[in-house]
């Protein structure tokens, strides 16, 4: 947990720090300083007694009581010293910046343990260890630069990466970004990224708290804890953007060899941002621009209207906005005319609107009066205004500031001329206000943040099931993957629409069932896993005597147990499924079947319990989703019976958690319903 000595203490004693401030423990020291650190401060330094003008204790055992250690030193010497400060001197808030624990070797990590172990026994605070420390309006804890001029209206930021930290900071700082709070986990010895931000949920103050949450993290230890406070805090008003990093096999590998993390499960990442509200970014540009979008006014709308004086970025924005599902209106009528009178001759209305690079900055404010107020159909305007260098342009940067205290849709400055007009940038970014230097990754900002959905429902409503019978299926199952009559069980229980069947050992029952079920029917072997590759499937089997030599021939297949029989349905064949992952839970998966699974990889991915509504979110997700809806001719799926198959699926998952894979493949859907045709499901108690 983070105390309020560590958020709030009224003493500090940096243990190494040093008048060397190229060396960690002595740039803290001064940044403490510089910060303006109102508690009091001491130093332990075995070589001093005085270092930058604070008092050092050579000797930690004779320091006074202190609330927050930060701790430069060898690892080595850091447990004992650590037992010794939460035993005598009543420290209850660690920042360890030292390196060599669990990062780097086995014997690290039981130094860290012992470390961990000491501040538990006292419920104390922990940052740490390997990491560059904590910026917070209270004390400047931090032994890097920069050091932002901290701001309530900017962004917390909780970074797994000291350095990561710095270079964001470093990059969003020369756009204009803001920032609130910023805390290095580091290692996360006892609280990571997870631990922090519910710190801020749990403790928001919406009066006085930052609304927008920056992370980036490369190891997501505690999902569900992360899942939470995020989609809690975004239910208060918050934005949150974070940086997953790891996503791929070598990323994964870079990872482990930065912070002794694993990169989780990056389809389950995927998934968890989605159920949370997060928007996902992908590298430090991204999650600035995103950062960026969420300091200013929240869209209403997808409709942009773009004012440019060149028309080369209008295209690329256009094009950014148009590929992430926001639409540029074209505008006209008899205001759109009127505009266009008030503009130099060969200026365009027509969205994008060009005003030249003759325009002025007097035409500027028309343009933005009119589209704020003339047309309706516009939801947020982004502005392009960059120069050649023939002329000052402040004036041009001052109606902007002007006119977006006053105007009531979100307006998005582009202004790309960050070397020819930097005294211009600077002196807008001055007056608070935030550049877009990029159009094109304002436009893909602008389409993450208003394509991510809202956060699911915390305790969604599930469908009944009769858990009973669910269980006693469970309970009598063998581990591995269980059988035809058991899986009939758990779909019935889960209310699960399947397709009749019968299972069959001899001919003579064979061609009885076949009978029951209807002609045309299919065949297929219990037991291969790959039943197609042993030509263990047979379609449209019509007659006794087919069923005879297909069952003779099919049960002599190896491994072979018994044959299933079902009827001869038709449909779209879709699928859903699940695969249990680690301390993600169940994720839930659908989409078309054959060649959209297998080649081109068009899943929709959730994590249980899913919501009927997230159900239907999954589907819509998909590329494919337009077969769904039926095209050229072709009659549509019945979307509510699918989204009510994976609503139930997720349902049997939670009575039934021993389940770690499922597979529904095929489904057969048309225009009457959806029913299950094939199952596989794995147990592991």
């Amino acid at each position: 947990m983070i105390t309020k000595q560590l958020t709030h203490p009224n003493s500090i004693v940096v243990i190494g720090g040093s008048n060397d401030v190229t060396k960690p423990g002595g740039k803290i020291l001064k940044n403490i300083i510089d910060g303006g650190f109102a508690g009091q401060l001491y130093v332990s330094n075995p070589k001093e007694t005085e270092v930058q003008g604070i008092k050092s204790y050579p000797d930690p055992t004779a320091l006074p009581q202190v609330d927050l250690a930060v701790i430069a030193i060898a690892a080595r010497f850091i447990p004992d010293l650590v037992d010794m400060l939460t035993s005598q001197k009543n420290t209850r808030a660690f920042i360890i910046l030292s390196a060599g624990f669990s990062e780097e070797s086995h014997e690290g990590k039981l130094l860290e343990d012992r470390i961990v172990s000491s501040i538990n026994k006292v419920g104390g605070s922990l940052i740490g260890p390997n990491c560059v420390g904590i910026l917070t309006p209270q004390h400047h804890s931090i032994f890097t630069y920069p050091i932002p001029q901290l701001d309530p209206e900017g962004c917390d930021f909780i970074s797994g990466s000291g350095a990561t930290a710095c270079f964001i900071m470093e990059a969003g700082i020369t756009k204009g970004l803001r920032f609130a709070n910023v805390y290095s986990v580091g290692n996360s010895a006892q609280m990571g990224v997870e631990e922090v931000l519910q710190h801020m949920d749990e403790y928001f103050n919406p009066e006085t708290d930052a609304k927008v949450k920056l992370l980036y993290v490369e190891n997501i230890a505690k999902p569900q804890l992360l899942l939470k406070h995020a989609a809690s805090l975004i239910r208060k008003g918050c934005r949150i953007a974070a940086i997953k990093a790891g996503a791929s096999d070598a990323g994964s590998r870079a990872a482990s060899s930065h912070t002794g993390a694993l990169a989780s499960s990056d389809v389950a990442v995927d998934a968890l941002f989605r159920k949370a509200g997060i928007v996902r970014c992908y590298g430090r540009e991204d999650l600035i621009a995103v950062a960026s979008v969420f300091l200013h006014p929240r869209l209403s709308g997808k409709r942009i209207a773009i004012i440019t004086h060149a028309g080369g970025p209008a295209v690329m924005l256009t094009d950014a906005l148009s590929q992430g599902g926001l639409e540029v209106p074209p505008i006209h009528g008899p205001l759109a005319d009127a505009l266009k009178e008030k503009l130099f001759p060969g200026s365009s209305v027509a969205n994008p609107i060009d005003f030249l690079a003759t325009g002025t900055a007097e035409q500027l404010g028309q343009i933005i009066d009119a589209v704020d107020n003339d047309f309706d159909d516009i939801d947020a305007m982004v502005v392009i205004f960059g120069t050649p260098g023939l002329t000052e342009i402040f004036d041009v940067y001052e109606l902007l500031d002007s006119k977006m205290k006053s105007i009531r849709k979100p307006l998005f400055p582009v202004l790309p001329s960050t070397y020819t007009a930097s005294k211009e940038v600077e002196a807008f970014l001055s007056k608070g206000r935030i550049n877009f230097p990029d159009e094109v990754m304002l436009g893909q900002a602008l389409a993450k943040m208003m394509n991510t959905p809202v956060p699911a429902t915390e305790n969604p409503v599930m469908p009944a099931v009769d858990y009973h019978k669910i269980r006693e299926v469970i309970q009598e199952a063998e581990n591995g993957y269980i059988n035809p009559g058991q899986i009939q069980r758990l779909l019935d229980a889960a209310g699960i629409v399947r397709a009749g069947e019968a299972v069959v050992v001899t001919a003579e029952e064979a061609v009885n069932e076949a009978g029951k079920l209807g002609y045309p029917i299919v065949m297929k072997v219990v037991g291969p896993v790959h039943k197609s590759d042993v030509g263990g499937v047979v379609l449209g089997v019509s007659s006794p005597e087919q069923v005879i030599a297909e069952f003779n021939r099919m049960i002599a297949i190896q491994d072979t147990t018994a044959i299933l029989l079902q009827p001869m349905l038709r449909g779209t064949e879709l699928f859903a499924g699940a695969k249990k992952e680690g301390d993600f839970g169940h994720l839930v998966m659908c989409g078309l079947g054959g060649i959209f699974i297998e080649v081109l990889k068009d899943v929709s991915v959730g994590i249980s319990p899913v919501s009927e509504e997230e159900a239907f979110g999954m589907i819509r997700s998909l590329k494919s989703y337009k077969i769904i809806q039926g095209v050229r001719g072709q009659k549509p799926i019945h979307e509510k019976a699918f989204s009510e198959a994976i609503w139930r699926l997720s349902a049997l998952l939670e009575a039934a958690p021993e389940i770690t894979e499922l597979d529904l493949n095929p489904l057969l859907g048309n225009e009457k319903g959806v029913v299950a045709v094939d199952a596989r499901i794995r147990i592991e108690k």
